[in-house]
């Protein structure tokens, strides 16, 4: 396989920096946000000092709403600071200061800076990351800040803020199970916990169990809801996308984002753009969101470039879970309806994730399968997810690594389309192959 770089650019040295702190500050898990709350006190409260915050959380969805309402931000030529995890590349894709990576120098201070507030307190490596964000956010001007949760949502070092601009609930599934549980009810229940008294909730289609306890703890809260299907919706209509808010209707060219699914999620970042408005996004801006891993054609890179030889499409996507996998196979669906070709999914999984649960939703598709690896103390062996691949009534093959899966890929049928998928940890490891897939 074709390594990556040994020495980086500017941003991507900050990784070793944050190496070092993993070490110092191990994940430490603690069920309240009484850590973050007293070091971002100890810097002054820099949560207080922020543009208009749009706080989102979810199973599902999350990171491509936060794509689309940074777009809208920028095509009305706002700028805007973004939080969102985990990275796939550098740590830098983690935090945007007015538009822009963090840098390694701006890295540097920071976590000095925040270290030294600290004072040698327990505090883990999220905790750390979000109170080097919001410091980095107060002392830039910005028009909008949009925070993606971290995990969960009530106790999440992110749900600092007493009075958001606007809180967003996007579809609430089964995920991260070691953490948060396997009982739907609580996981809604975590989700909502982002929820402020009068600061409005966009609320995604929710299943009904997910849907009772967030309308629960809106009541609870205080907080007024729209929740999309009832309040507002978007359809595809005529290759326009088409949302119904309560006061109007927008007519907007299609997400960028490829996918069923993604108009839902655009359309849930629309309306979260219109709760808002005393920020003036431009909603015509969901046709330049940049999301990577998510559906993404890989056109560049060692893999990609294999995959041109014969002809086949190489695409990626980070989804891990029995949620993301249906709106996976949901995506596919509709790829091969336009552009008939066999379909063959690369899969690379986390021990903690369900593979069949992932899988099962691809059985009508009846894709060929290879299982494989990737660099993780934590993969799932090949074996394991070859079992899962039988269960779910696939053809499957293993293969030691991505390169050598992908060349066993182009070489099944005629130039097939080709789905490396599994995980974000996986996709990272991808899209690292190569500065030119790196994310920007």
């Amino acid at each position: 396989m074709t390594s990556p770089p040994t020495r980086y650019d500017a941003v991507r040295a900050s990784d070793e920096v944050v190496a070092r702190l993993r070490a110092r500050h191990p994940d430490l898990i603690d069920l309240t946000t009484g850590r973050i709350l007293r070091l971002l006190e100890a810097l002054g409260r820099p949560q207080d000092r922020l543009p208009p915050v749009i706080h989102v959380a979810g199973t599902n969805g999350k990171g491509s709403v936060c794509a689309y309402l940074r777009a809208m931000a920028e095509a009305g030529g706002l700028k805007a600071h973004v939080l969102t995890s985990p990275h796939l590349v550098r740590f830098a894709e983690r935090i945007r200061i007015a538009g822009t990576l963090i840098t390694d120098d701006q890295m540097t201070g920071l976590i000095d800076r925040v270290e030294a507030a600290n004072a040698g307190a327990p505090i883990s490596f999220f905790e750390l990351t979000t109170a080097i964000a919001l410091t980095a956010f107060a002392e830039t001007p910005a028009d909008v800040a949009i925070i993606e949760v971290g995990l969960g949502g009530r106790f999440d070092a992110s749900n600092v803020f007493e009075k958001p601009a606007a809180t967003v609930i996007c579809e609430v599934d089964y995920d991260h199970l070691e953490m948060l549980g396997s009982d739907l009810s609580k996981i809604a229940w975590e989700k909502a916990g982002i929820l402020r008294r009068g600061v409005p909730g966009i609320v995604a289609r929710q299943a009904e169990e997910a849907r009772f306890v967030i309308d629960q703890e809106a009541r609870k809260t205080g907080a007024p809801l729209a929740v999309m299907g009832e309040d507002f919706d978007a359809w595809e209509e005529r290759g326009r996308l088409v949302v119904q808010a309560q006061d109007r209707l927008l007519d907007l060219p299609l997400p960028s984002l490829f996918g069923r699914h993604q108009i839902a999620n655009a359309g849930l970042a629309v309306a979260a753009a219109l709760a808002v408005p005393q920020v003036a996004f431009d909603c015509d801006g969901v046709a330049r969101a940049v999301w990577p891993a998510r559906f993404q054609r890989l056109a560049a890179g060692p893999l990609a470039k294999l995959a041109a030889r014969t002809g086949a499409t190489l695409w990626l996507d980070g989804g891990h879970n029995p949620h993301a996998g249906r709106a996976l196979a949901e995506a596919c669906d509709r790829l091969l309806t336009r552009d008939p070709r066999d379909l063959v999914l690369i899969v690379g999984m986390l021990s903690r994730k369900d593979p069949k649960g992932f899988l099962d939703a691809f059985a009508h598709l009846q894709p060929k399968v290879i299982a494989t690896t990737f660099a993780s103390d934590n993969a799932l062996a090949p074996s394991e997810i070859a079992e899962a691949a039988r269960e779910a009534g696939l053809v499957v093959s293993e293969a030691a690594d991505v390169e050598i899966a992908v060349k066993a890929a182009v070489a099944h049928g005629a130039s097939p389309h080709v789905l490396i998928c599994g995980g974000l940890h996986f996709a990272g490891d991808v899209l690292a192959l190569s500065q030119e897939t790196w994310p920007v």
